[in-house]
């Protein structure tokens, strides 16, 4: 794919999503894609570049990541409810060792950093966990592998040109997943606040700290600053908690994608270009090896910062 495309066209062809969404009747007569007719009809259609996909706006859905994302915790829930089925006390099996030891690690982490008690907590923790790991792991697969797959099968249903059919199979890579995940987690961590702490307890957290004084006209000038610091800090927790993991997913993949490129060399039949596309082989191994670490580190700050987070909702201290 890489050596049918310039550069630019390669990387910006695997960084775009397959966008199905309401376009527009501004956008009808207008030609938004390079070697692409004008858009016919306003309505709900398939997205053929990214500026079709931006004119569609909100009322749009990214369905590769909603695809890979349902699929995946599909996979999650049936892995385990088979392991679950199959659970035994005598020789178990290596399905059932991983879920043992998995469970055991999460109950372990919620036991360190969560000191009330709520049921709900590590339930979501090991949902958060694996959900998120096998979300990343995908970034393990070849750049090129499905979006191929992907522009075959449009081409042969669609009589699309694959170039124009766009397949991101990591959806960590999605700001879009990232925030809804995190902005799940901030809707309890609110929910819990307010039910632990009462609307009285939870307003006092965002305007009586850290500035306090006993003087009722200085704490009336306080009270402002407090809700302003307050605020920004409770706000930065799903924004920190979401580019965190796009971030270092989308870094990681641009990584896998500039290596891939070095593989066009070879086409060039020289030697040079043999040596480039040997070392890109030798770069991706490389990089696949150490980005094991990426994607199961950020899935487990992702897990712990989601414990964290509960157990700041559920604490009543005075201590700020």
């Amino acid at each position: 794919m890489a050596s049918e495309q310039t550069s630019a066209q390669y990387i910006k062809h695997h960084l775009t999503n397959l966008t199905y969404g309401d376009m527009p009747q501004e956008a009808v007569g207008k030609q938004l894609c390079e070697g692409m007719p004008a858009v016919k009809e306003a309505g709900w259609q398939f997205a053929h570049c990214a500026a079709e996909a931006q004119e569609m706006g909100f009322h749009s859905i990214n369905v590769d990541t909603m695809f890979w994302s349902i699929t995946l915790g599909i996979v999650f829930i049936w892995l385990f409810r088979k392991a679950a089925k199959k659970a035994t006390v005598d020789t178990p099996s290596g399905l059932q060792n991983f879920v043992e030891w998995v469970c055991e690690f999460i109950d372990t982490s919620v036991r360190g950093s969560f000191t009330a008690k709520n049921d709900l907590v590590a339930p979501m923790a090991l949902t958060v966990f694996i959900w998120v790991f096998l979300m990343n792991f995908m970034d393990l697969i070849p750049v090129d592998l499905l979006p191929w797959v992907a522009g075959q099968v449009g081409s042969a249903l669609f009589g699309v040109d694959p170039h124009h059919v766009y397949f991101k199979v990591v959806p960590s890579t999605d700001p879009n997943a990232t925030f809804g995940m995190s902005i799940a987690v901030f809707l309890l961590m609110l929910f819990y606040s307010v039910k632990i702490k009462g609307v009285g307890g939870f307003t006092g957290e965002l305007t009586l700290h850290p500035f306090s004084s006993k003087n009722p006209i200085l704490m009336l000038v306080f009270i402002p600053i407090n809700f302003l610091l307050e605020f920004v800090s409770l706000i930065a927790k799903p924004i920190s908690l979401s580019l965190r993991l796009y971030g270092n997913m989308y870094a990681g993949e641009m990584i896998f994608i500039l290596i891939a490129l070095m593989f066009g060399l070879a086409e060039s039949g020289t030697i040079l270009g043999w040596f480039g596309a040997g070392v890109g082989g030798i770069m991706q191994l490389g990089w696949a090896i150490f980005h094991i670490l990426i994607i199961t580190l950020q899935a487990f700050i992702f897990m712990t910062l989601t414990i964290v987070y509960m157990d700041m909702a559920h604490q009543t201290s005075e201590a700020h």
